[in-house]
């Protein structure tokens, strides 16, 4: 079994802010943390923020991915967590929450890569990632890019990041985590244990995923979930410059309301 040749580790996009409760962003395949700039200038005035890194030569199984996440969340301290997971991120967030339900506060999961093993092309990528020359797979990510956003709402730069955010990630490594998606089942996981409310979040113009159909039938999974569908957004939606997760946070009741009292900074 493949292992983790350095540790999972956590970035702060702006420092500590232990007056607010910890809010956790796991990334998606790019597994860069950085592709949530778009939304700090929004989130950093309700949350302590930590954007999960894992490093781009990582062969780590779902197990421990989710054990190394949970220690990380557990060393922060006590405040309340909200979790929010983005497509490969969403599936870790889940296994996150079922295992330690009690440690979660809020879970939000946006266009979650747990559909990958229903579709046929998919598994196909996965299955020949591996045997592609290096100067293929390189090209490939370009490729890619229209799958994951969509052009004319992502401005230039946010291109730009997710393209290096891409092909950061060795081969092996994009082969490994798409075997790890080929593997995942939602319904396998004790999600009904998570009982605190949570939020799906869903491109209706995902282009890689179904990602519609996907919220809805998690939602089934989770006693307290709500949905909410962007009509107009890609799969790496977090990057459009009309999406603010904050302000969707908020229509669902979902933001924090009140500062908490300081208890000094949390390593």
């Amino acid at each position: 079994m493949p292992n983790s040749r350095q540790n999972l580790a956590f970035k702060l996009p702006v420092g500590l802010q232990p007056q607010h409760p910890l809010f956790v962003f796991i990334p998606g395949m790019d597994g860069s943390g950085d592709l949530l700039m778009s939304q700090i200038p929004y989130l950093k005035s309700r949350f302590d923020i930590r954007c999960l890194a894992i490093p781009p030569d990582d062969l780590t199984p779902w197990s421990g991915l989710t054990q190394q996440t949970v220690d990380l969340i557990r060393k922060q301290g006590s405040s309340p967590v909200y979790l929010c997971g983005e497509s490969f991120g969403a599936c870790l967030a889940m296994l996150v929450a079922a295992q330690v339900p009690d440690l979660i506060h809020r879970l939000i999961l946006i266009n979650p890569a747990s559909s990958f093993h229903g579709n046929p092309w998919l598994q196909w990528i996965a299955t020949i990632t591996p045997l592609v020359s290096a100067y293929l797979y390189r090209a490939s990510t370009l490729a890619m890019l229209p799958l994951l956003i969509s052009l004319n709402r992502v401005d230039r730069a946010n291109q730009q990041a997710l393209l290096f955010a891409m092909r950061r990630v060795t081969q092996q490594t994009a082969a490994w985590r798409l075997a790890l998606l080929s593997h995942f089942r939602a319904e396998s996981l004790s999600l009904s244990k998570f009982t605190r409310p949570s939020l799906i979040l869903a491109g209706q113009a995902d282009r890689l995923l179904p990602s519609v159909d996907e919220a809805r039938r998690l939602a089934d999974y989770l006693p307290r979930a709500k949905t909410h569908l962007l009509p107009y957004s890609g799969h790496a939606c977090l990057l459009e410059t009309d999406i603010n997760l904050c302000r969707i946070l908020e229509i669902h009741g979902l933001l924090p309301t009140a500062l908490l009292p300081s208890t000094g900074p949390k390593g």
